[in-house]
C-alpha cells in the first residue's frame, strides 16, 4: 500500500497549508520506519474540537490536537484532529507562523500514531525535538 494521508479542512478558513501538513506527516512516518500508513488529518475550529475533547476524552476545553489510533492488522491507521483556532493562538504565543504551528501539530499527531507519548516532561521534550526535526526537513 504505502503511506496514504488525506487532509480535510472543516473550517471557514481559506489558504491553510494542507499540502505542507501532509508532507510533514509523511516525513514523520518515513523517518520512523512506518511504510504502511492510512491517516486522515481533519482541521476544525475551537468549538468542534472542544466538543470532541468532551465526548472522547472528558476534557471540558478546546485543545490543539487529538489523535485517534485505529491500527489495522498490518497498517498504522488513525485520525488526527487539529484546531486551527488554537494553532493560531499558539503560533502568536510562540512567535512562529500559523503554517509552522500547523505543521508541528501534524507532526505531533503522527508521532503519537508511531507510539510516542507526551505525558511526562521528558516525553514532551523528546516529541518536541522530533517535531523540530521533521518540520525542518
Amino acid at each position: 500500500m504505502a503511506i496514504e494521508i488525506q487532509v480535510y479542512n472543516q473550517t471557514e478558513r481559506k489558504f491553510l497549508p494542507l499540502k505542507k501538513m501532509r508532507e510533514t506527516a509523511a516525513r514523520v512516518f518515513n523517518g520512523e520506519g512506518q511504510n504502511e500508513v492510512e491517516l486522515s488529518i481533519v482541521i476544525l475550529d475551537d468549538p468542534a474540537i472542544h466538543q470532541m475533547n468532551v465526548d472522547f476524552l472528558q476534557h471540558d476545553y478546546p485543545t490543539d490536537v487529538i489523535t485517534f489510533n485505529m491500527d489495522e492488522e498490518d497498517t498504522l491507521a488513525g485520525e488526527v484532529y487539529i484546531s486551527a483556532d488554537t494553532a493560531e493562538s499558539q503560533a502568536k504565543e510562540y512567535g512562529v507562523s500559523l503554517t509552522n504551528e500547523l505543521m508541528r501539530l501534524a507532526a505531533h499527531g503522527a508521532l503519537h500514531l508511531c507510539g510516542y507519548d507526551d505525558a511526562t516532561d521528558e516525553q514532551r521534550e523528546k516529541m518536541h525535538s522530533l517535531e523540530n526535526k521533521y518540520i525542518a526537513k
